[in-house]
């Protein structure tokens, strides 16, 4: 049985921490788009930053990873859980540019 969106909104702001705004909607093909934004950090003009990925099978790992290297570049004295992950986001990273 999958997990219902709100239960995985949940888990994803967990792991993400406390500086973590965690969103998933429904996109038109009913997957699950991922967007994790920083409760202290603004991007263009006052929107917050964020990192959104549309749904595909690993659309929670890309948004996390991209959250993982935002708290490791932004926020280096955080604690969250997600950052045990950092080593699996780095080896996904190099294989992402490997394969550019």
């Amino acid at each position: 049985m999958t997990a219902s969106r709100s239960a995985r909104e949940k888990k994803a702001a967990v792991e993400a921490g406390p500086l973590a705004r965690v969103k998933i909607d429904v996109a038109r093909d009913k997957s699950f788009v991922y967007k994790i934004s920083c409760a202290t950090c603004t991007a263009k003009g006052d929107r917050p930053w964020s990192a959104y990925r549309p749904g595909a099978d690993n659309g929670f790992m890309a948004a996390m990873d991209r959250w993982i290297f935002h708290l490791t570049e932004k926020h280096k004295d955080s604690d969250a859980p997600c950052l045990a992950y950092l080593p699996e986001a780095q080896q996904r990273l190099q294989e992402r540019r490997e394969q550019h």
